[in-house]
């Protein structure tokens, strides 16, 4: 592996450390007052400059993530709060939404709140914060490479409802910058289930600011309401006033062996940030562009629906259904660069 700018064979690290935590690695730990009393965290450190945080509390989501001591991603004002504060009634998810790199909206309701079938459902979903079972946190060695892996399921279900469960499993190595995310989503139960997912990145500052270039992969992109303007999306701003959140679909994506991406390059910093997603199953790119004061980030959301809620989706034909015993995989990655 790579570190440090010269080239380690395993034997040759350990012979320098007592523990090899000590340059990377994973550490679990519970935060204990607050709102946030009781929620466990996994820090991951690549040793390359990369360390973020992974919350078995909230649906293996990513929490604060960081380069050089640098943050690359936005914290809502609420904190990480415990599941328990969690209002699965229409706005009530903003109410204790994290931020933090990824919230992952789903499993069966992405979007707007609203009824459908006769069911109430709230603001994206209850996965972000639904807790972890069998949870694992390792380092593994492979040769002379150092795969550091958080793995868990998460599962929505319902007595006469939909019983789906996502297993996944989040790697970065020694050494490099980057976490991979490997998804699967299953319907465990004996009736179709409604389907709906949406990755939620959220990125802000410092990565953003006047100088960042934000590139998408769109030949094609619409604004949600009529009469919003499109010179902009592509641009970021300075904190503003009474600004009010805009939301763009990006449509006819560029793919490099069905693979999408966003990069971020900020040149004050020289940092470049790329987050890249397999399209198979992730046909959706929503935008959300919020440069407001206090409320300062910029949402890259891959996502197989919009953001409508569900029964706008089964109204436009969209609606992913999962068979009984069906699973589908999601791909993504993330990586930063020194520019």
């Amino acid at each position: 592996m790579k570190l440090y700018g010269r080239n380690w064979t395993r034997r040759e690290l350990e012979s320098r450390l007592g523990r090899m935590e000590q340059v990377a690695g994973l550490r679990r730990s519970t935060l204990s007052e607050g709102p946030e009393a009781g929620v466990e965290q996994i820090q991951v450190r690549t040793g390359a400059g990369l360390t973020y945080t992974v919350l078995p509390s909230r649906g293996l989501d990513i929490g604060l993530a960081e380069f050089n001591g640098i943050p690359l991603c936005w914290l809502s004002p609420n904190g990480e709060a415990h599941p328990a504060y969690y209002d699965d009634q229409s706005l009530g998810w903003l109410r204790t939404a994290a931020g933090g790199l990824l919230m992952t909206c789903g499993l069966t309701q992405a979007g707007s709140p609203g009824s459908d079938s006769g069911e109430m459902l709230g603001l994206h979903g209850r996965v972000h914060h639904t807790p972890a079972r069998q949870v694992c946190a390792e380092s593994q060695w492979q040769g002379d490479e150092c795969r550091l892996t958080v793995r868990g399921e998460m599962q929505e279900t319902r007595i006469f409802g939909a019983c789906l469960r996502l297993r996944r499993e989040i790697r970065s190595w020694v050494g490099q910058n980057k976490i991979e995310l490997c998804d699967t989503v299953e319907n465990s139960g004996f009736e179709p289930a409604p389907h709906m997912l949406l990755y939620h990145f959220n990125f802000g500052f410092p990565l953003l600011d006047e100088t960042s270039q934000i590139h998408f992969p769109s030949r094609r992109v619409l604004a949600r309401e009529p009469g919003l303007p499109l010179d902009s999306f592509s641009a970021w701003h300075a904190p503003q006033a009474n600004f009010s959140e805009r939301v763009y679909y990006h449509e006819d994506l560029a793919l490099h062996e069905g693979w999408a991406a966003v990069s971020i390059q900020n040149p004050y910093l020289s940092l470049s940030a790329r987050l890249e997603w397999e399209t198979k199953n992730l046909p959706e790119l929503v935008q959300w562009h919020m440069p407001g004061e206090g409320i300062h980030v910029l949402g890259v959301e891959p996502a197989n629906c919009r953001v409508a809620g569900r029964a706008a989706e089964r109204e436009r034909g969209t609606l992913v259904m999962l068979q009984p015993g069906q699973a589908l995989e999601y791909r993504l990655a993330f990586s930063i660069d020194e520019a």
